[in-house]
């Protein structure tokens, strides 16, 4: 079997079991299984594929058939231009959220020695792309999952990124004795009946503490904007991702907490992605 041949073969088994991209996904596999770029494979693409290889993209490809997601079997991501190290312990970075973070720069913009603190940071992809962008000199993440955090500093040291990393339950363990420009947060919202509804990649995949937002997908949302006020600077952002029909709500939290100028902004797709606020 030729390294071609491979590779269309696992595709059409990705797609019997219902893989979307599955060639796509096929050939990201065979690479990181060969370790080739893709010159290498246009040119030994009629090569015969090695015992070794072939042993470890089967793993893979078994591995993508039961709807484990790509990225955690290749152990990695991208996000807003970056590379992400992910596995089981962290959320996939996902497109989307790259709207919060342009949002929160431009919310950034002209305000010197910016102090900025992601709350239920995950795999860190947020905080360190708000750093890596000049836009913050101090940067400060916080998750209450321990092996959430053990993959955010690998990404931090990955990417040469100067983060302070906090386990806390939320703000629990946060100092205050100092007061940030921005708060921004991509916490777990999803209600906790609608899990069993989500895709297998991610309802068996992904981690619950990550995903499950209590019975209206609300709680993270309404406990850190309570606390919010106390650890943010008067005229300090707070900043949100939230599920596409959680914008009113959320946008209500944020008034009843004494936050002005709320907004929402839509994602690529026209749903609204993320609601913020300035503390007044």
């Amino acid at each position: 079997m030729t390294n071609k041949e491979a590779i269309d073969s696992a595709a059409v088994r990705l797609n019997l079991n219902n893989i979307e991209n599955s060639l796509y996904d096929s050939k990201q596999m065979f690479m990181e299984a060969s370790g080739m770029s893709t010159t290498d494979y246009l040119m030994h693409m009629t090569d015969d594929i090695s015992n070794e290889v072939h042993e470890k993209f089967e793993n893979m490809v078994q591995r993508r058939c039961s709807h484990e997601p790509l990225q955690h079997i290749l152990g990695k991501a991208y996000f807003y231009g970056h590379e992400f190290i992910v596995n089981k312990n962290v959320l996939v970075p996902r497109p989307d959220t790259e709207i919060l973070v342009e949002e929160s720069l431009k919310r950034l913009k002209g305000v010197n020695n910016a102090h900025v603190l992601d709350m239920c940071t995950g795999s860190g992809c947020i905080i360190i792309s708000i750093f890596l962008s000049g836009m913050a000199d101090r940067a400060v993440a916080v998750d209450y999952s321990e092996k959430a955090l053990s993959v955010a500093k690998q990404n931090a040291s990955l990417n040469n990124a100067d983060i302070e990393f906090i386990y806390s339950d939320l703000f629990e363990n946060v100092s205050d004795d100092e007061t940030f420009d921005m708060i921004v947060s991509n916490p777990p919202y999803i209600e906790t009946d609608e899990i069993e509804t989500l895709s297998d990649e991610v309802r068996l995949f992904d981690p619950m503490m990550a995903l499950d937002g209590d019975k209206d997908g609300l709680k993270f949302y309404r406990n850190i904007t309570e606390q919010a006020a106390g650890y943010l600077k008067r005229g300090g952002w707070l900043m949100y991702e939230i599920g596409c029909s959680q914008a009113v709500a959320v946008s209500e939290i944020m008034h009843k907490n004494g936050f002005a100028e709320v907004t929402v902004i839509k994602d690529l797709s026209g749903l609204d992605r993320v609601v913020c606020g300035k503390l007044m």
